[in-house]
Formats: structure tokens, C-alpha cells, sequence
């Protein structure tokens, strides 16, 4: 398998009480902080309830990280797919593709809050089948094999064909994968990547991990319908915040882990048993279970090389933001990660250390070789400089 790459994925998790506009501005430039520092994934969500997860498109976010970053991957994280017509979604993902070209990653999903789905009329329990609907219909319109016509009793599709091709040989689609079996076997049934969401569940405390059992249930469907699944397509996320020390990424967090373990308990069905004003509890149970990293490069790496162990291999890791610091110290956060993660897992340190330990090997070659030289370029200039003065002394008529 190729290098690890690594991504973040931005909800966003965004505190109601705090300006939107900058908000959805600062999420823009961390995409373009990402894209300098080299991560390889940045994903925008997508939601339209509960006032903290405040990106209704995707798309646009995708189109005008696009104009500020150069090589950066992005990605829907997700599109939910129950909530628009497929021809008319795929057709703007499409023209998406071309303008990034290519760099886009089609993540689709059944969406999590049920507001979304009653607000506009549809029953949220009906949302996965929906999604296999929608993926059916589109997997149909990029096969180019002639119109395609599908009726429903949510939408309706009649001699329906696609404008453009994507910009991408093969779009690059991504079904979301959470804790039930149904995303891993949407993506064996269409060869698709995945996106595993809530990755790092239960790592620490030895019990059954959501990736150990996702990459068993994907292969063995797509098995069934002829597809193939590729691991470098497979993006498994955690939460991170990562600070010089550990008593200082807890100091960190102490700006918004309390308020986003307060929304998250709204909205998924966990429970944190401790006092979630008490930052330090909140971080000591999410270390006990091994769901997240508020600590140190070291304590990332571990956790990296952890979720690796468990899942068998994967393509991408994936930081979940989701606020936890001020908009400073995430900066450093990810800065950090840069700087002292990723070159762990991308093999870029490995030849200097080498370097470095066959110049320890020779006991200071250079350092004598250096030396040496230097006494010897003294030796040979002092005897340059008393021949010098010799022949002026000759020279001299007197």
C-alpha cells in the first residue's frame, strides 16, 4: 500500500453564539492552511438543523477552497444524498470535478440529524434506503450506457442523462460509514471508498472497534457483485488536538471540548459519565476509551500506529475538527501535526536519520577531515605568505 495520507474533516462544529460569517471564513482558511502544510484530504459536511453545524452546501465550500488552495484534495464529507434529486446533484458534482480538476472526492451519506430529513417531509428512519436509491440511480447515469429512467416515492427520474463526464476518469465516490453495517455493504455493492466516521470508538478500551469488522463486510459484498475494494480509499476519522505538552493541549481545550461534548450527546447516542464542565475528566474519559488525542505529537503517533493495528491498513487519517481550541492554538495544533506527525507515517525522516546515523558512525569524519584541512590550508598559507616576502626581499634593488 501507498504512504498514509492525512486529512481533516469540518462538520463544522461551531458554537451558535459566535459570528457565522467568520466562522465559515476561518473554516476556508484552514483549507488553505492545510494545503501549505500538506495534508492531502480536507472534507466540508453538510447539514440544516441545530444551529451548530452551519454548512448547508458543501459544494460551495468545495468551490471556493478550490480558488485559494493548489493540490489539496476535497472532499463532500458528506453529501446527503436523500436530499436532492440524483440526476441534478450529480450534475453539479460533475461540473465540481472539472472546476478543481480532478481534485474533488464525492463523500455521500444518509445524513445524521433528523430535522434535516422531517423538515422537508421525509421520514429519517426511510434515509438509508433512499441513499441506495439515489446511488443506484447515479452509478446508472455515469455508466454513459444510455438514458435512465427510475420512478420512486421520493423522486422521479425520466430519460435522464448526464451533460458532462467527470472531470476525474473515475469519479471517486465515498460512502459514509458509521456503526451499522449498512455503509460498508453500500460501498462493497458499487466498489466505492469509504468514509468512517466515529473510527476511534472504543480503541483503548479492547472491544469491538467499528473498523474491525467495516473493511470485513465491504470486501465480502463486493465479492458478490464483481467490485473490488481499494484501502487506499478508505478515510478513518478521530478527533486531535495536539499541543508542545499534554497539560497544555488540556489547556487548550478547555475553550470548547465542554460545549462540544454537550452538543454531540444531543445529537448521538453516547454518554460521557462525568462532570462535563471539567474539561480534564472530559479528556481522561476520551483517553480511557481511546476515542480521541488531546496531548502530544508522541500520543499521536501511537494512536495512528493504534487505529492501523486494528483496521488492518486504511489510505487516510483523518483529524475530526470540531472547535476544541481557539482559533490560535488550532492553527499550532495542525502546524504541529505537520511538522511532527505526518513525517513519521510518510517515510520523509527516515533517509536523514539515516544520514545522520552513518555520520555518528565515522566518530566525526568530517569534524577531523574538517580540521585536518583547515591546519593544512594554515600550513600551505604560511608558507605561501613567507615565500611572498622572500622574493619581495629579493627584489628589493637596496
Amino acid at each position: 500500500m501507498s504512504r498514509l495520507g492525512f486529512g481533516v474533516l469540518m462538520f463544522p462544529i461551531h458554537r451558535p453564539t459566535h459570528n457565522p460569517t467568520l466562522q465559515l471564513e476561518g473554516d476556508l482558511e484552514l483549507a488553505e492552511l492545510c494545503d501549505k502544510l500538506g495534508f492531502d484530504e480536507f472534507w466540508f459536511g453538510e447539514h440544516h438543523s441545530g444551529g451548530w453545524q452551519i454548512i448547508g452546501s458543501p459544494e460551495l465550500m468545495v468551490a471556493a477552497a478550490a480558488q485559494r488552495t493548489k493540490r489539496i484534495r476535497l472532499g463532500t464529507g458528506v453529501s446527503t444524498l436523500s436530499y436532492h434529486h440524483p440526476l441534478t446533484l450529480l450534475d453539479r458534482i460533475i461540473q465540481l470535478d472539472h472546476l478543481t480538476r480532478g481534485r474533488l472526492i464525492f463523500g455521500v451519506g444518509a445524513g445524521a440529524l433528523a430535522l434535516d430529513s422531517t423538515m422537508i417531509g421525509h421520514d429519517p428512519m426511510q434515509a438509508r434506503r433512499m441513499m441506495e436509491e439515489s446511488l443506484e440511480t447515479m452509478t446508472e447515469l455515469l455508466a454513459f450506457a444510455g438514458p435512465v429512467s427510475r420512478t420512486t416515492d421520493w423522486f422521479e427520474l425520466r430519460d435522464g442523462y448526464l451533460q458532462l463526464a467527470p472531470y476525474q476518469e473515475n469519479l471517486d465516490i465515498r460512502v459514509a460509514v458509521f456503526r451499522s453495517p449498512s455503509g460498508p455493504r453500500l460501498a462493497g455493492r458499487f466498489g466505492a471508498g469509504m468514509l468512517s466516521f466515529g473510527a476511534s470508538a472504543a480503541v483503548g478500551l479492547g472491544s469491538e472497534n467499528p473498523m474491525t469488522t467495516a473493511w470485513e463486510i465491504a470486501a465480502g459484498r463486493a465479492a458478490q457483485f464483481g467490485q473490488t475494494m481499494d484501502r487506499r480509499r478508505w478515510s478513518v476519522m478521530s478527533p486531535m488536538h495536539l499541543a508542545e505538552t499534554e497539560a497544555q493541549a488540556r489547556r487548550d481545550v478547555r475553550w470548547g471540548l465542554p460545549a462540544y461534548i454537550r452538543y454531540i450527546r444531543q445529537i448521538l447516542p453516547m454518554n460521557v459519565p462525568v462532570d462535563l464542565d471539567d474539561a480534564d475528566a472530559v479528556v481522561d474519559v476520551l483517553h480511557t476509551v481511546g476515542h480521541a488525542v488531546i496531548g502530544t505529537p508522541e500520543a499521536a503517533v501511537e494512536h495512528i500506529e493504534r487505529m492501523l493495528r486494528i483496521s488492518g491498513g486504511f489510505g487516510t487519517f483523518v483529524i475530526e475538527h470540531a472547535d476544541l481550541a481557539d482559533p490560535e492554538a488550532t492553527r499550532r495544533s495542525y502546524e504541529l501535526f505537520a511538522r511532527r506527525v505526518m513525517p513519521h507515517f510518510t517515510g520523509a525522516l527516515r533517509p536523514r536519520l539515516a544520514a545522520y546515523a552513518r555520520e555518528l558512525e565515522h566518530d566525526g569524519l568530517t569534524r577531523r577531515t574538517m580540521a585536518a584541512a583547515q591546519a593544512k590550508a594554515g600550513v600551505e598559507h604560511s608558507r605561501d605568505r613567507a615565500a611572498h616576502l622572500e622574493r619581495t626581499r629579493s627584489d628589493d634593488p637596496r
